[in-house]
């Protein structure tokens, strides 16, 4: 669904506008909210309400008897925001999940399929450097190269 690579910058208020691909996949399926939250590696997470709700289910089968589990839920669901496009396109970005990813102004929006996920700009340049030169072992380790 969410495909490519976005930079963009984050406005005086905090908005950021979704890249035009997206906006139109959005209209497309008729998509009126997105949940945002603290993602992995230093990122945001955005997911479509549908996504989010399987994320939910998914994660709701971890056992809350197991400290691992609980810290999980509460950092991913507390960090959890909904938010809606305006007229332009932008969602509004709260502080805190800015403050979690080290979001200023300059961001890249990466589409990873079945969501998307904002990067302050020089996390997301760190992160492709020091994972570029291993993208053919990790591809032959998850997919069980021979």
């Amino acid at each position: 669904m969410f495909y490519g690579e976005y930079e963009h910058t984050i406005d005086r208020k905090g908005r950021l506008i979704i890249p035009a691909k997206f906006r139109e996949i959005v209209r497309e399926n008729l998509i009126e909210k997105f949940f945002i939250t603290r993602g992995l590696d230093g990122c945001l997470f955005v997911f479509i309400e549908e996504e989010w709700r399987q994320q939910e289910r998914s994660f709701r089968s971890i056992p809350f008897t197991k400290s691992e589990g609980r810290k999980f839920n509460r950092l991913y669901f507390s960090g959890a925001r909904e938010v809606t496009c305006d007229k332009q396109g932008r969602i509004l970005i709260p502080k805190y999940l800015k403050d979690f990813a080290d979001i200023k102004n300059d961001v890249v929006i990466v589409g990873v399929s079945n969501r998307f996920e904002i990067w302050s700009k020089a996390r997301w340049v760190e992160f492709y450097k020091s994972s570029k030169e291993s993208y053919e072992e990790i591809a032959e380790g998850l997919m069980g190269g021979e």
